[in-house]
C-alpha cells in the first residue's frame, strides 16, 4: 500500500441500510446485506481499503438472531455515518490522509462532516437539498454584554440569540439562478463531461433555531442541468475560500474512478455475491475479494511499468 501514500489521496465511502430494500444486484426489493466501504484513490489507482457490515437495530435488539449469525457480543448497533467515521480513523492511524468523498447519505449528517474536519481531513460531500444555510458574509453581531457577575459570559452573537432567518440550499440556489454557468470537468470516451454549476460561500445553519451559532464557512456547489426545473445535486466542500469553480467541480466529480472500482468489485470479483448467514463468513468473503482486487491493481501497475 506504500505507493498510495505518494500522491493525493481520495477517501471514498459507499453504503446503505441492510434490510428489506431495493437491491441493485437483484434488480428488485429483497433482503440483502450491504456494507459501508472505504476506498482509497490516487491519480492512477483505486484500492479497496476497509468495509463494515451495517447491522440494523432489529438485528442488534434481537439476542437470538445475533447468536444465530455468530455476531460477537461487542458488536452493537452503530449508524452508518459512525461506521464510516471509524474507518476513516483507522485509515488515518495507518498514515492515509487526503480528501474524503462521500455521498449525501453521509454528507448530510452534520456530526459526520464536523468529525471529518476534526481529524484534519478535507471533504467534498453530497448533501440533501433541505439543509439550512446562511450567507458566509452575514454579520451576526457580537455577543450581548454580561449581565451577571457569576456564570459564563454570553458567547452567542446577538442575531443568533434573537433567532436567525435561514433558507434551504435548494431555495438559495433557485434564488441565485443567474450564477450558474457551464463547466467541463473531464473528457470521456463520449466527449466532454460538462454541466451547469454555481458555487457560493455559506455557513451550515445547524439547530440555529435552538440558539446554536452557524457552523464554519464551506463551499456550497450546485449542479443544474439545463433541462431541469431546479438543481439536481448539491455538495458541501471544505476547500479554501480562494478555490475556483473549476476546481470545485472537478473535485466533487472525482468520485468517478472510485465508482468504476466499486462496480468492478461487484461485477468481476463477487463482492455482493455472498449469500451466507454468518458474520465471520461475511468478513472472510470481503477480505478475499479485497485481496483479489489488490492483486489486480498490482498487475495493472506492472503493465504500466509503475
Amino acid at each position: 500500500m506504500d505507493f498510495l501514500s505518494r500522491a493525493p489521496i481520495r477517501l471514498a465511502l459507499h453504503g446503505s441500510i441492510v434490510a428489506r430494500q431495493y437491491c441493485g444486484a437483484l434488480g428488485k426489493v429483497g433482503n440483502c446485506q450491504v456494507a459501508v466501504t472505504l476506498q482509497v484513490a490516487n491519480r492512477q489507482d483505486v484500492f479497496a481499503l476497509d468495509a463494515e457490515l451495517y447491522l440494523p437495530k432489529q438485528w442488534t435488539d434481537d439476542p437470538r438472531r445475533m447468536r444465530s449469525a455468530k455476531i460477537p457480543e461487542h458488536v452493537g448497533y452503530q449508524p452508518k455515518w459512525k461506521l464510516a467515521l471509524d474507518m476513516l480513523e483507522r485509515a488515518a492511524a495507518q498514515g492515509f490522509d487526503g480528501l474524503a468523498l462521500v455521498d449525501a447519505e453521509f454528507g448530510s449528517v452534520t456530526k459526520f462532516r464536523e468529525s471529518v474536519s476534526e481529524h484534519g481531513l478535507q471533504y467534498a460531500v453530497g448533501i440533501d437539498n433541505t439543509i439550512a444555510i446562511i450567507d458566509a458574509t452575514l454579520d451576526l453581531g457580537t455577543p450581548p454584554p454580561r449581565k451577571k457577575q457569576r456564570g459564563r459570559p454570553p458567547s452567542r452573537p446577538k442575531k443568533v440569540s434573537a433567532g436567525l432567518e435561514t433558507e434551504s440550499v435548494k431555495q438559495w440556489a433557485l434564488r441565485q439562478a443567474r450564477d450558474f454557468r457551464r463547466v467541463t470537468w473531464r473528457v470521456g470516451t463520449k466527449g466532454k463531461m460538462q454541466q451547469r454549476f454555481a458555487a457560493w460561500r455559506v455557513r451550515p445553519a445547524y439547530k440555529t433555531r435552538a440558539g446554536r451559532t452557524p457552523l464554519s464557512p464551506v463551499w456550497l456547489l450546485a449542479e443544474w442541468p439545463a433541462d431541469k426545473d431546479a438543481p439536481t445535486k448539491y455538495f458541501f466542500l471544505s476547500l479554501d475560500e480562494r478555490t475556483s469553480l473549476q476546481r470545485l467541480v472537478t473535485t466533487a466529480k472525482s468520485r468517478w474512478p472510485v465508482e468504476q472500482s466499486y462496480r468492478e468489485l461487484k461485477q468481476e470479483l463477487g463482492f455482493d455475491d455472498f449469500e451466507g448467514r454468518s458474520y465471520r463468513g461475511w468478513q472472510h468473503h470481503v477480505t478475499l475479494v479485497f485481496l483479489a482486487y489488490a492483486f489486480l491493481v498490482a498487475e495493472r501497475r506492472k503493465k504500466r511499468g509503475a
